[in-house]
């Protein structure tokens, strides 16, 4: 071979390897993530709590990933259909459920659906639904305490809302040896009605008694913590040791990988910050901005399922 020829080959050759790098790089850029629309699966009915935090919190959040972030509503069977969907959908990190966890925790231990406590992987929480025992303002009780001493003597009624929320009524009085009765609503909209016009005694409220401060007074907090709007007034995990599940979570598909998982987190944090989103969730709904990363939700899911477990063997 000639030294022209050996020329012309080590050039080829170093060309190819330079083509081959430069194809490698533009390879590992276009799998950055995310490189097309992330969607966010709200698993309950256009108009709810849930899907007008989703609206506004997914501009903050497409800003954050440098994404667009559609909103999906998939309602139905108490966002088990939403959930099902999700944890059916490919662990890329393309697509997101935002739903409170009750509905990633209460479905799988109570019935049968295609999803189960390990199918999702729990990437952080923006806020927690203010869930309460609430009474109308002129009822002839102001604590727990006090309502339980009625129900002694007297016999009491509330809004039989959903499966968990009678679950854990009716766990608080298997505690203190008393029994009230379910009045079957529809919810937080039929349930208020009930309670001002004098048809129930109590009932369970994921937060809807915010917006009734002056016709409402909250007996005890159904989250592991406190209220926001009642600070004093105590959680019934203080006396019980249990609480409803309440954070508001974004999840993904177990199987997501981790550095997915990790960008999303970084992107929610930030985007927990954004003042519309604070606006809305403080000074409209009444419920704290809290963000919790993926690590400390984990573990406080943990715990709440812990919990959720022994209501539902004490209630059975």
């Amino acid at each position: 071979m000639t030294r022209l020829d050996r020329r012309t080959v080590l050039g080829a050759t170093a060309a190819t390897v330079a083509a081959v790098a430069l194809m490698g790089g533009m390879t590992a850029a276009k799998a950055e993530y995310p490189e097309k629309p992330v969607t966010l699966v709200i698993p309950y009915k256009a108009g709810g709590s849930t899907e007008t935090m989703a609206r506004i919190y997914s501009k903050a959040l497409a800003k954050e990933l440098g994404a667009n972030v559609i909103v999906k509503t998939r309602p139905g069977a108490g966002g088990a259909v939403g959930a099902s969907e999700v944890a059916a959908a490919k662990a890329d990190g393309y697509t997101l459920l935002f739903a409170a966890s009750t509905s990633l925790m209460w479905p799988p231990l109570t019935q049968k659906v295609s999803y189960d406590l390990d199918s999702f992987i729990y990437v952080g929480q923006i806020t927690e639904y203010q869930q309460a025992i609430v009474a109308k303002a002129d009822a002839p009780f102001n604590t727990m305490a006090e309502l339980i001493a009625h129900a002694k003597k007297n016999n009491l009624n509330f809004a039989d809302q959903s499966a968990m929320s009678r679950s854990y009524i009716n766990f608080i009085g298997g505690q203190e040896g008393v029994k009230w009765t379910g009045i079957p609503t529809k919810g937080g909209g039929e349930m208020v009605p009930f309670l001002l016009g004098g048809k129930i005694d109590f009932a369970w409220s994921g937060g809807i008694h915010n917006r009734y401060g002056d016709k409402m007074k909250v007996l005890a907090s159904m989250n592991a913590g406190r209220l926001l709007g009642s600070p004093d007034v105590p959680s019934v995990s203080e006396k019980y040791g249990v609480s409803m599940p309440s954070q508001a979570v974004i999840v993904v598909p177990k199987g997501t990988p981790d550095a997915v998982v990790s960008k999303l987190e970084m992107a929610m944090e930030a985007a927990s910050k954004d003042k519309d989103f604070g606006d809305l969730v403080t000074n409209k709904l009444k419920f704290p901005v809290k963000f919790v990363g993926s690590k400390a939700l984990q573990a406080d899911i943990a715990k709440t399922t812990e919990g959720l477990k022994q209501v539902i063997e004490k209630t059975k």
